[in-house]
């Protein structure tokens, strides 16, 4: 697990970690990953450090998902990887299920649907946005109610001789590198499963303003996968940039002919409407969210054109590819 500045969620992570029921055989071992950490969150991990010679701490100087990820991977003894989250509670055997999915299915990467937990109002709409196929363009781990292949996972456990083999997480994304990762590992012929009986819950962003950082980044990211692959995983990940885009041409093409300024009007229009609908039918038994759904919606899709947006042009101008990812089999 990487973290950075988590001192107020450790412990509440720590006791779903310590509650895990594992098989007779299993042993357990935990890396966590620190970012430089400077709000007491080293003070806490090792307090339980102390307490549990299975977890382990170690410095993540470059503050990044990816690198901390990779280097807890590179010194795990285990040959099975979880990866967890520390804004995220689990089942008790999450653990235990995930391990259990890996083997049954024979997959080389297994997940659950991302559930969602809510505390406040806003917060509360933004999960029941994104469950919704209109929110986030239907990826299948948004379903709740999916069992089955996907082309990504929340989180992830696979065969730590799997992950040698592809290669680890690519330490140039500071966003989207699970989704990348994924990518690479579909290309190399394998299979991701998920599954309902891998069970845990998600804390979405609590305000809109921290939506449209998040969805910003993962835009921005967006195209360094694109371009390090020749093409995207799904078409899903376009429809945004290419809606927001055309909404910029057309607003510039305006100013010169009257066609335009009514495409430019039909397009909102069409979205606007398909925003409404699309509202109704999430907030149909949360009346309450309503008010404010429409804007979540917009929130999640404008956010991610324009990061996506903003990426395009260094990613066409800059030379060479993107480099490739430092694998660590031997």
């Amino acid at each position: 697990m990487p973290c950075r500045n988590e001192a107020a969620h450790l412990r509440a992570f720590f006791s779903s970690v310590l509650a895990q029921s594992l098989p007779a055989e299993a042993t357990l071992e935990m890396w966590i990953a620190d970012g430089a950490s400077m709000d007491g969150t080293k003070q806490i991990l090792n307090e339980y450090t102390t307490a549990y010679p299975w977890v382990h701490v170690i410095d993540n100087p470059r503050r990044i998902v990816s690198t901390g990820l990779n280097r807890a991977i590179e010194l795990a003894t285990g040959h099975i990887i979880v990866r967890m989250d520390v804004h995220t509670n689990y089942a008790e055997d999450y653990v235990a299920q995930c391990v259990a999915v890996l083997r049954e299915t024979n997959a080389d990467n297994v997940g659950g649907p991302a559930q969602t937990r809510s505390s406040s109002y806003i917060q509360e709409a933004i999960s029941a946005a994104y469950h919704s196929s209109f929110a986030c363009g239907g990826a299948r781990f948004h379903n709740v109610n999916y069992e089955g292949p996907v082309d990504t996972v929340m989180f992830g456990c696979w065969r730590k001789d799997v992950l040698q083999k592809i290669g680890l997480f690519d330490e140039e994304l500071v966003r989207n590198q699970d989704d990348e990762l994924n990518f690479r590992l579909l290309r190399a012929g394998g299979k991701i499963f998920q599954s309902r009986r891998i069970r845990f819950w998600y804390k979405p962003r609590a305000s809109l303003m921290a939506l449209a950082s998040q969805y910003g980044q993962y835009g921005y990211w967006k195209v360094r996968v694109i371009k390090k692959h020749g093409s995207p995983a799904s078409l899903r990940h376009l429809v945004p940039a290419a809606f927001v885009l055309s909404l910029l041409l057309l607003s510039v093409a305006s100013f010169f002919t009257i066609a335009a300024a009514y495409a430019l009007g039909i397009v909102l229009g069409v979205y606007t409407l398909a925003n409404l609908v699309a509202s109704l039918a999430i907030c149909w038994h949360k009346r309450h969210l309503l008010p404010v759904m429409p804007v979540v919606l917009a929130t999640y899709h404008f956010s991610y054109a324009f990061g996506f947006l903003f990426a395009l042009p260094s990613a066409m101008l800059s030379a060479g590819g993107h480099r490739n990812i430092r694998a660590v089999a031997k």
